[in-house]
């Protein structure tokens, strides 16, 4: 496989499928495990010498180590702090555990040192991958080869000089689990609320156990973690007493329902919001882009071709202009954009793009491509380029950090994307209703002081960065307009895999969280 230009998303593959999506990048993402525990032959042991049941087995004592990173223009003394959240229920009930990695820098006054709060997405995706691709002390390289080696390396664009980190696994992701017993619990835990709920309680009591209510506090979400960011923020606010001062949106999708819903086929806003993404990547494959190199077909996506989709397939005027900018921006067959009249879905463009080559891209980043595994069929199924490509090192590496660095050994099976976590989701009735907007809005409208990054990849086509922008042009104006930045980079949905991706998004921040 060849990188041409780098990254992953970790993010809404399990939802996408759920809603007639991305099914196939689903299934590659998290494909169904056989049981753990499967019929026992005649001559088992007897139940009372079988190893007692994953959920049953006890999680390491915590653990508290001290570092130095040695970078070549400066060293950080901090220490890790690896713990685990015992969060109990109303009634007093054992919950969840919640694992939770905190890396804090030593010597600093604590009433001013922010500390930030990292969640990935998925539903069902475990933080390593913001703490082992871009924020934490150390990190893998994302090569997206499974025999790539998992050894993570020091980071030179940790985010420790001006925030302290803490990670967490939401429960049923990396070693986090539900505890209480029977279905109840997961039907209440995994949903969009109750996910919250539960989240908002573990940084709160974060906070308290180690002494830091004082302290500026700051939430990073990636993909879901990102549509996780406002809701989170409100919560901790009303029902827990903790106010944030600002937000690093990483790939969010803020709006599911006007860009994932089942009405999307009917509406021009998520085509329109792709096709800047569809034109980044034939523009990419050329040379650099920058932000204003998109402009024409930013302003075309949010013009024209929203009229004509609107006139409609019995528009044939309509219909042959809209194939007819479509191709030339993405560089796809004219005859092929006609069939499709002007509407090129995600499948389409993965497979259609390269298949002259017998090459296909991936979804999380269409500047990663792979070979096509059946190149002659009409439709086919190949593993994801991206995800299935970094399950095998990051797993690997997050084992051997903790155990080998951090002092935490484990031998539980470590959930990097869990696809129990995925299926299980609630969403309600439908995705109408299921975003973030809202919460985001009445966050800026309540403290003037709040700021918030909003941060895409240009070659990202599961979360497009256009969506974002879209979004950010109804909310009203709350004060300053940097009050809420979108920056746009080279790479996919982890667009810091790339290295000049991974430095501008941690300058941006440190501009946030420097208040600049």
């Amino acid at each position: 496989m060849r990188i041409s230009l780098g990254l992953i998303l970790v993010g809404v593959c399990a939802l996408l499928a759920n809603f007639g999506g991305l099914a196939r990048a689903e299934e590659a993402a998290s494909p169904p495990r056989a049981s753990a525990t499967p019929p026992a032959p005649a001559s088992a042991p007897s139940p009372a010498s079988a190893p007692a049941p994953l959920e049953a087995r006890k999680l390491p004592a915590d653990k508290v180590t001290t570092h130095t990173l040695a970078l070549h223009d400066r060293k950080l003394a901090f220490k890790a702090n690896v713990s685990t959240i015992h969060i109990t229920d109303v009634k007093g009930g054992p919950e969840a555990d919640i694992v939770t990695t905190a890396y804090t820098l030593d010597g600093a006054d604590l009433s001013k040192r922010p500390i930030t709060f990292a969640f990935n997405g998925g539903p069902g995706a475990a933080s390593a991958f913001l703490q082992l691709g871009a924020l934490g002390p150390w990190r893998l390289p994302f090569d997206f080869e499974p025999s790539a080696p998992p050894i993570a390396q020091d980071n030179a664009d940790t985010w420790l000089d001006f925030t302290d980190l803490v990670f967490v696994d939401p429960p049923g992701t990396g070693w986090s689990r539900i505890v209480a017993t029977g279905e109840d619990a997961k039907k209440r835990i995994w949903s969009v609320d109750g996910d919250i709920d539960i989240l908002a309680a573990a940084v709160r009591q974060w906070l308290a156990a180690n002494e830091r209510m004082g302290s500026p506090k700051y939430i990073v979400g990636e993909s879901y973690g990102g549509f996780r960011g406002p809701r989170l923020a409100e919560a901790l606010i009303k029902k827990e007493g903790v106010g944030v001062s600002g937000l690093v949106l990483v790939s969010p999708v803020l709006d599911f329902g006007a860009f994932f819903g089942g009405d999307a086929a009917s509406s021009p806003l998520a085509w329109a919001a792709r096709l800047p993404t569809l034109a980044a990547v034939a523009r990419e494959a050329k040379g650099p882009l920058t932000r204003a190199a998109q402009a024409d077909v930013e302003a075309y996506a949010a013009g024209d071709y929203v009229l004509d989709f609107l006139r409609g397939a019995r528009d044939p005027a309509a219909v042959e202009r809209m194939s007819a900018r479509v191709a030339a921006f993405t560089g796809l067959e004219s005859a092929l954009v006609k069939r499709l009249q002007g509407r090129v879905n995600l499948d389409a463009f993965e497979r259609e793009f390269l298949r002259a080559q017998g090459r296909v891209l991936a979804p999380h980043d269409a500047s990663i491509e792979a070979y096509d595994p059946e190149p002659a069929a009409y439709e086919s199924k190949w593993l994801d380029p991206v995800i299935d490509g970094l399950n095998g090192p990051l797993t690997s590496a997050v084992f051997d950090l903790y155990a080998r660095r951090l002092g935490w050994k484990s031998d539980l099976r470590y959930e990097l994307l869990s696809h129990e976590v995925g299926r299980a989701w609630d969403w309600g009735r439908s995705l109408h209703g299921i975003e973030s907007e809202s919460q985001l809005r009445r966050l800026l409208a309540l403290d003037p002081h709040l700021r918030v990054l909003i941060a895409h990849g240009f070659s990202d086509l599961v979360t497009p960065y256009f969506a974002a922008q879209l979004i950010i042009n109804q909310i009203p104006d709350y004060g300053p307009s940097d009050r809420v930045t979108l920056a746009v980079y080279p790479g996919g949905h982890m667009h810091y895999a790339r290295d000049d991706s991974r430095k501008a998004l941690r300058r941006d921040a440190q501009k946030l969280y420097e208040g600049k």
